[in-house]
């Protein structure tokens, strides 16, 4: 065969680079958004943020008006030194009360007037967990190779107080001309334990238990016993078996309760509080409000970048020449880009928003035991999109409704049918399932298939084996477990 040019026409779909960026913009949280532009923005002259052309705007403001005066400015000063040059001469100043709503503490009372709003609160770090004992650590009369060997224990607990590497671990990382033994790292083990929080540097929870009882006054009703049950009983205890836990102790039911309530006043976990870990917030990023009769959305404006055009570096374009006039004309063009995928990802979220709250109005109305089944083809066919384009807008984006605050995901649930033909969501279930189970009698609970027959009667066609599942994910523990607690 001889080589030879052919010429064929066929289509083919081809993600362009604007396209690629409105895809990636659209998955990311508020946050990752937040971070991605600022990276692009420095990245980019022609891109700025609003808040920093607003700070710009109003230093060039004030460095020219300390350039070049106004005559309204400089005819108000010279009218209030006059005033103030009479006032002296007069020689009433001396005796007059002195005015500090004047123009002599302007500058402190305008600092004052704008309140606390433009100052952002500088919190101390919180104080973790070692830094607490090793405080506490240099206040005790500890000689220094007893220091020494604290200091590691110290390094060597968990978020929870705990000795769970074993003392023979921490003999190891001691330096070896030390020569400490076993008992010795024990010993100042021992003397940790009595700082605050009680129990901390314990090998295990009895250990821990054990160390907080003994700080109780010896006339503290039901210690010893409570002592008792930490050494051998704790599994008992566990399971709430207060009639075996009584035979097995020898001791009345009536004293066994009591022991196991001073018990379970205790903190089986000393280290945890003191976290140090920052307790993170979720801002909406749109709202849902009753407006009459019926539910209004609305974007964030706080959750929304305010990104736009550096007008200085825009006008310096028409001067620029050659390779610097083509580099920026494309800087100006990706900017504009990205200004319009941030206008569409906005479009499109207020969009799916909307849909899935005339969808689940009735949560809205009602709450959950209202929710609807809902898939994302329902939605992709509601706002003509793809259902991957749904995905994306409802991950890690959250709505504020007067019910709370909820991630778009939220909403979607599969569906159970019904006597009547129906669906019920399983969010709906779940509800249910929980509502029945609070109302339950304590010492008689509600077993699995006792809930699906319940659910039945309601017209519910669930199973035993979804109800335990939908329990589970609810974190509600079995019927045989809720009576021994109960």
């Amino acid at each position: 065969m001889k080589p030879a040019l052919q010429f064929r026409l066929h289509q083919q779909l081809t993600l362009t680079p604007q396209l690629q960026q409105a895809i990636r913009l659209l998955q990311l949280s508020q946050l990752e958004l937040e971070a991605e532009l600022r990276q692009i923005a420095e990245s980019n002259p022609l891109l700025e943020f609003a808040e920093e052309a607003e700070d710009e705007e109003t230093v060039d403001r004030e460095s020219a008006e300390s350039e070049y005066p106004s005559a309204e400015s400089v005819a108000a000063a010279g009218s209030t030194d006059s005033e103030d040059t009479g006032e002296w001469a007069d020689g009433g100043g001396a005796e007059a009360p002195i005015d500090f709503s004047s123009s002599s503490v302007g500058s402190s009372g305008s600092l004052g007037s704008r309140g606390d709003d433009d100052f952002e609160p500088q919190n101390a770090a919180p104080e973790t967990l070692q830094q607490h004992l090793l405080w506490q650590l240099n206040m005790a009369s500890f000689n220094p190779r007893q220091h020494l060997i604290a200091t590691v224990l110290i390094d060597a607990l968990n978020a929870s107080g705990y000795l769970n590497e074993g003392l023979e671990a921490v003999l190891a990382v001691l330096p070896a001309d030390l020569k400490a033994s076993l008992d010795e790292v024990d010993a100042v083990r021992r003397q940790l334990q009595g700082f605050d929080p009680a129990g901390v540097g314990s090998l295990d929870l009895r250990d821990c238990l054990r160390v907080q009882l003994e700080q109780f006054d010896p006339a503290t009703p039901q210690r010893e016993l409570a002592l008792r049950i930490v050494d051998s009983e704790l599994e008992l205890l566990a399971r709430n078996d207060i009639a075996r836990l009584a035979r097995r102790l020898r001791a009345g039911e009536d004293d066994v309760a009591a022991a196991a309530v001073l018990i379970r006043s205790l903190d089986p976990r000393p280290g945890a509080s003191l976290d140090a870990t920052p307790v993170e917030y979720v801002a909406p990023d749109v709202y849902a409000l009753r407006d009459g009769s019926r539910w209004r959305v609305s974007l964030n404006p706080d959750a929304q970048p305010r990104l736009g055009l550096n007008q200085h570096y825009c006008g310096l374009i028409a001067q620029a020449r050659g390779e610097d006039a083509s580099w920026m004309r494309g800087q100006l063009q990706e900017a504009r880009w990205l200004i319009k995928s941030l206008e569409s990802r906005a479009e499109t979220l207020l969009k799916v928003a909307e849909a899935i709250v005339r969808r689940q109005s009735a949560f809205l109305d009602y709450g959950p035991e209202a929710m609807h089944p809902l898939v994302l083809r329902e939605v992709a066919e509601e706002v003509a999109m793809h259902e991957s384009t749904i995905s994306r807008v409802t991950t890690r984006k959250y709505i504020h409704t007067p019910r709370g605050t909820f991630e778009l995901k939220y909403f979607f649930s599969s569906g159970v049918s019904t006597e009547d033909g129906g669906t019920a969501s399983a969010t709906a279930i779940q509800a249910m399932l929980r509502k029945l189970i609070d109302a339950e009698d304590a010492r008689k609970p509600l077993s699995d298939q006792a809930i699906a027959e319940e659910l039945q009667r309601k017209g519910i066609q669930v199973a035993r084996r979804t109800v335990a599942k939908y329990r589970e994910g609810l974190r509600i523990p079995s019927s045989s477990e809720r009576q021994r607690a109960g």
